[in-house]
């Protein structure tokens, strides 16, 4: 486990330290038992926070690691820290929004709250508590051209590095919107940061994502929110009040571990024309494996054998498991038709390479009225 070295910020909920010994291109970032709101200007001591806080950042850093989002986390160390990769952070919170609701009612008088953002609402403000955090335009933060001196030379935020950031902050809440969706509850909004990594340059999601970072409606129900807005809406927190906050953020990881417990109850059933598809098939199976997702293969003959195909594929949807077909068969490759045509789960028809593709795909192409397949023929596309 790392230890905590020479200090080297310290903001109101977090701090971050060098590692020791010494871990070049680290640092390690601990929470704090500390809740705020108002800019600072409305704090409590709540023990237990920084834990959770904790234990919720590295589930979703972890997670969007996972899926291609590079960030700063690395590894958990202990119940209140992580070792992260060490950033310049670019001053700047992006948030965005599903609906309207909180600052920007304010700033926008005769919105509704609730009011629908289609696509999500993308905003930029500046990190400076004495103005409170002032909205800047697209343009103001184009025209700013934050610098930073990275061990890999200047890094200037130019245009193109504005528009990966927003897009990327669009990305993010996308992907944990519909991860919360799992759980019927409303992502509503939320704000990220971004910083530079030193060692390289690159701009990365960092700092802190957990329950002071978004709002989130259970059931899409304001009255059920459990995020941090419940304290801020309490004018003098009583120990019972920091209970209950501290209560909703433990039930926010909870429903996070179990989003991201990756148990998967869905498999996708490889049909084979014959044996000698196997080799390909085997390499579809392992794209299916690889998110986590069982794959089953079976050889069936939709010319030779179509009514025992069909009482097989009969059977897989009727144990009630959420399943994908896949046809794996060369020549003339019916065999995903004749699936789709009789079952009620989607099919992917995927022919093994052939020199004769152009001329077999034809049996997959060509459909009567009504009957659709998915044709796709590089495995790399699962």
């Amino acid at each position: 486990m790392a230890q905590p070295g020479k200090l080297l910020n310290e903001g109101k909920t977090k701090i971050i330290y060098e590692i020791n010994p010494d871990r070049a291109g680290h640092v390690l970032i601990s929470s704090k038992d500390r809740i705020t709101a108002g800019d600072g200007a409305k704090s409590d001591e709540m023990k237990g926070k920084a834990v959770v806080s904790n234990r919720t950042a590295s589930m979703i850093f972890k997670y969007l690691n996972e899926v291609g989002i590079y960030n700063h986390f690395v590894e958990a160390n202990d119940d209140r820290s992580f070792i992260a990769r060490r950033c310049h952070m670019i001053p700047l919170e992006f948030v965005t929004r599903r609906l309207a609701t909180g600052s920007f009612l304010k700033r926008n008088l005769g919105v509704h709250e609730g009011f629908v953002f289609a696509p999500p609402k993308l905003e930029t403000f500046f990190k400076d508590d004495a103005n409170h955090d002032p909205q800047w335009s697209y343009e103001q933060v184009v025209c700013a051209k934050l610098q930073y001196q990275t061990k890999k030379g200047l890094v200037v935020i130019t245009k193109d590095k504005v528009n990966l950031m927003l897009e990327l902050t669009g990305t993010i809440f996308e992907i944990l919107e519909r991860a919360w969706r799992s759980q019927d509850c409303t992502l509503v909004d939320m704000k990220i940061e971004f910083g530079v990594d030193d060692e390289t340059g690159e701009i990365i999601l960092a700092d802190m994502i957990d329950s002071d970072s978004w709002r989130l409606w259970p059931h899409g129900d304001r009255k059920q929110m459990k995020d941090k807005q419940v304290y801020r809406e309490i004018a003098k927190a009583t120990a019972e009040d920091l209970v209950k906050v501290k209560t909703n953020f433990e039930w926010i990881a909870d429903r996070l571990d179990e989003i991201f417990a990756h148990k998967i109850n869905a498999r996708a059933v490889i049909f084979m024309g014959s044996a000698s598809d196997l080799e390909y098939a085997e390499k579809i199976a392992k794209e299916v494996r690889s998110f986590g997702i069982q794959a089953v293969l079976q050889v069936f003959s939709a010319h030779k054998t179509t009514a025992y195909t069909l009482e097989q594929a009969a059977e897989f949807e009727a144990d009630g498991v959420p399943t994908v077909f896949v046809a794996v068969a060369g020549r003339s490759n019916g065999l995903g038709p004749v699936l789709s045509g009789n079952v009620v789960s989607p099919v992917i028809n995927c022919p093994p390479p052939s020199d004769r593709i152009t001329e077999d795909v034809w049996s997959s192409l060509r459909l009567p009225t009504g009957k659709l397949v998915l044709n796709l023929i590089r495995k790399r596309n699962f």
